[in-house]
Formats: C-alpha cells, structure tokens, sequence
C-alpha cells in the first residue's frame, strides 16, 4: 500500500474518477488495519459523493464524516467537522469537490493538514470534458490549489470511459498522465484501472460510483 500522509486529499475534475479512488482507497486501507475516516468535502455535486456510501462504510468499520445535508432535498454546505481530532484517530481521506470553488471548503483546514502532514492528489481524467490536454487539466489543478491554500503532491491516472473502458484506453493514457506530472511538477502516483481489466502495473479498483443513468437502466 502506498505511504501517504495522516491525511489524504483526493481532487480533481467533475468525471475523473476522484469519489471512486477515494472510496477505494478507504477500503483498501481500512483492509490493513488503518482506522479510517472518510470525510466528505464535495459540497458542489450532490450525485457523485462519498456520503453514498455510508451503509458501505459502516460494513468495514470506516468513518464517514458529511456534511449536515448531505443526500437530502436540502444539499448546502453545513460543515461541523473537527477536523484535529480526527487527525488524532484516524487515516483521514477527503473528497473535494471538482473545481476551485469545491476547493474553498478545504481552505479552512490548509494549516491543520499541512502540518499534520498531507498528501493531495489531483485526479486526472484524459477522456474528460475540458481536460483532454494536459495545459487544461493542470490549470484547473492551479485554480484548486489556489483556492484551497495546499499543494499537490501526486497525480493520480484515472482515465477512463466508463463501462466501455479497455486495457487499450488505459495504456494510451499513461503519456497523458506523464505530461500533467511533469508540467505539475509532481509525480505520477499510480495509473488506476478497474479490476476486472486484470492488468499489470496499476492500482486496481472496484466499480463503486455509477452514474444514475446506468444504476437506473440496471434497476
């Protein structure tokens, strides 16, 4: 497992993946014995966030911490949240929200994370709208760090295209990848892929975050 900080920063655009690395990092690491709590910071999509997976979390002993209204008819930003105790207790993951304004809610706790030592990763997504180029996705990187008052220190690969996703689509993302880090200034830290891709060299994960189109077809 990789060693990150006590906490960890999970950001990036809207579709990169980003809530489903965090998710599956959580339980990965909460797998190995880390007490985890998840909390969740995407205060601008109420469709895709870790307070989904609140019944999922409470299966493998993970802490969610949310906003007050999250997933009901009254989504707005009500964070209670204190954030040095659980920096005390536990490994502690956050899912921002995808763009500079998700950022800002993250702003309040730069200091407290940066010297309780964090890492943040910027998801990247090369087949996602508005970051196809790497001069895209790393100027949306700047606005989220601007806003947030942190740094990033890694880039995580997550391209995919949903469901239709190969090892082909994958491999073919991994220059894409590079050229972020390199013009970020930041390593890749892990190309992600789902599982059942079974490839070599990557973070594998679970298919946890779906769209409501496909969850619907599915039903």
């Amino acid at each position: 497992m990789f060693d990150f900080g006590r906490a960890i920063v999970i950001t990036g655009h809207y579709g990169s993946g980003k809530t489903n690395i965090a998710v599956n990092l959580a339980l990965d690491l909460a797998g190995k014995g880390e007490r985890v709590c998840v909390v969740d910071l995407d205060i601008v999509n109420p469709y895709f966030r870790t307070a989904d997976f609140e019944e999922l979390f409470k299966s493998r002993d993970i802490r969610l911490a949310a906003p007050r209204f999250a997933n009901t008819n009254l989504d707005i930003p009500s964070l209670c949240i204190d954030m040095e105790a659980l920096l005390d207790n536990y490994k502690v993951i956050l899912d921002v929200g995808g763009d500079d304004s998700g950022a800002l809610a993250l702003g309040q706790y730069a200091a407290l994370l940066s010297a309780r030592g964090c890492d943040m990763l910027y998801v990247v997504n090369k087949y996602r709208f508005l970051t196809h180029t790497p001069e895209e996705a790393v100027e949306l990187l700047r606005d989220i760090e601007q806003a947030s008052g942190l740094k990033a220190t890694g880039i995580i690969n997550c391209s995919n295209l949903g469901e239709s996703t190969t090892a082909e689509d994958v491999e073919s993302s991994r220059d894409f990848a590079g050229q972020c880090a390199a013009a970020a200034g930041v390593p890749v830290v892990f190309t992600a892929a789902k599982r059942e891709l079974d490839m070599e060299n990557v973070y594998p994960v679970e298919v946890y975050v779906r769209p409501f189109w496909e969850e619907n077809h599915d039903n």
